[in-house]
């Protein structure tokens, strides 16, 4: 769709920051039982530690940095490795299939971070400003 061609780079930026406030919120939720918590009462991921606390403030760091378009590369590279991980321990054991094993999210996710960090930060964000350029660059 060619006409959509001089939307690419607001539209990647929009996509960036909601992918990357949506899994900053997953982090917060787990960490300060923020939107609902872990149990929709408010409780927060424990043991302090462990492998969902750790993902937890992957989720938060990786997510805002993302949001912001700062080391958006290596945050989502991150990021997609982590959802990677929380797939096939958390998920895989239920079924091949993402929709029969509740890992759709951690798919997405995990393959959405993975295009950002191919493509970088885009042309509207930190990384842009600092650079002084509109040019996207890597």
């Amino acid at each position: 769709m060619r006409f959509l061609e001089r939307y690419i780079e607001p539209i990647y930026a929009l996509f960036r920051i909601i992918f990357g406030l949506l899994f900053a919120s997953h982090g917060a939720q787990k960490l300060f039982g923020m939107f609902g918590g872990m149990d929709g009462q408010g409780a927060k991921m424990g043991p302090e530690g462990g492998l969902g606390y750790v993902a937890g403030w992957i989720e938060l760091v990786t997510g805002l940095l993302i949001a912001i378009g700062l080391f958006t590369g290596i945050a989502a590279f991150l990021a997609s490795g982590t959802m990677a991980v929380a797939y096939f321990i958390g998920h895989a054991s239920g079924g091949f299939w993402p929709t029969v094993n509740k890992g759709e999210l951690a798919v997405l996710y995990c393959f959405a971070f993975l295009y950002m960090a191919a493509r970088g930060s885009g042309r509207y964000s930190v990384d842009g400003m600092r650079r002084g350029t509109t040019a996207d660059r890597r």
